[in-house]
């Protein structure tokens, strides 16, 4: 596992300069193909989202052929009271699982993991728990609808009556919506029985279909998995930390009843039984950071 001094501090650290984001692209384009001979994930931090989306923005145009893994930081302050945007922890994850299908199967084209300093700082759930909490689904197959809500509900899905956002789904009978985690439409399965029908994609303004699929693979729209071991771990170590719970304590009776409470993402460690970082799901590779990295890792760390 490194830390941010580790990778920081490694001989022949690599800094982009105040250039405009597509000269930067250019650069880091030529990087990444250059890079274990155009395979592997090579790795760049910017000072902050706004930088971020720029290079990702020119990158899409200069070097289309380079997978772009795009991981964003939360959208609050730290030991915040509220919960980080659904989409932002569905983007996360699906980050996350990618970057571990990668590193179990390397997929021998270019791949550029995009960052920021903040998210880079922040600790993540560590590998096994990302990959375990996959779930493939294909027509043809039966689809226990029983055991489909329950994986949503535990892996950070929101029910709601119509799907929108990322993060949700609903059921209609024998229809079941969902946004998954890293998909740009949500898709809509029909039933048959216990029989997975089809699976279509759909406009969530308009809620017309605009496409087929034949199979979806799920990942968790949350960092944490709310099941019996996460939530029996959550308890104890709640306990460990701040010691016997009294009166009316919210977050412990939500989560101890396997229920979403606000800003329980900022309790993220008493999940696990230990963290990571963004760095421990890529292999040995090149990581350059933005001018101001270090600036902004020391304001982040202050605040």
């Amino acid at each position: 596992m490194k830390s941010y001094s580790e990778v920081v501090s490694a001989p022949g650290r690599l800094t982009l300069g105040e250039t405009p984001e597509g000269f930067d692209a250019l650069v880091l384009a030529d990087m990444v193909r250059a890079a274990k001979g155009g395979s592997g994930v090579t790795v760049h931090v910017a000072r902050d989202d706004t930088r971020m989306a720029a290079i990702a923005e020119a990158l899409g145009f200069f070097a289309p052929e380079i997978e772009i893994v795009v991981f964003p930081a939360w959208d609050c302050l730290p030991y915040d009271r509220v919960s980080p945007n659904a989409d932002i922890s569905a983007r996360r994850m699906a980050a996350l699982s990618r970057l571990a299908a990668l590193k179990a199967a390397p997929a021998g084209a270019p791949v550029l993991l995009l960052t920021t300093v903040n998210a880079m700082l922040q600790r993540v759930p560590p590998q096994e728990m990302v990959s375990r909490s996959a779930l493939s689904l294909r027509t043809g197959n039966r689809v226990d609808l029983d055991v489909l809500t329950a994986y949503l509900a535990a892996n950070g899905y929101n029910r709601t009556g119509t799907v929108r956002e990322p993060g949700e789904f609903a059921v209609r009978g024998g229809i079941i919506d969902i946004y998954p985690s890293g998909f740009e439409l949500p898709v809509r399965l029909d039933m048959f029985g216990d029989t997975l029908d089809a699976i279509r994609s759909f406009d969530a303004a308009t809620q017309r279909t605009v496409g087929q699929l034949k199979g979806l693979d799920l990942v968790p729209a949350s960092e944490i998995h709310l099941d019996a071991e996460a939530i029996r771990r959550f308890r104890a170590a709640y306990v460990a930390t701040l010691g016997a719970v009294t009166g009316d304590d919210p977050l412990y009776a939500a989560v101890s009843e396997g229920r979403k409470h606000a800003g329980m993402e900022h309790w993220l460690p008493l999940f696990h039984e230990r963290m990571e970082t963004v760095f421990d799901y890529v292999p040995e590779g090149l990581i350059s950071f933005d001018a101001q990295a270090d600036e902004a890792k020391a304001a982040r760390l202050e605040l």
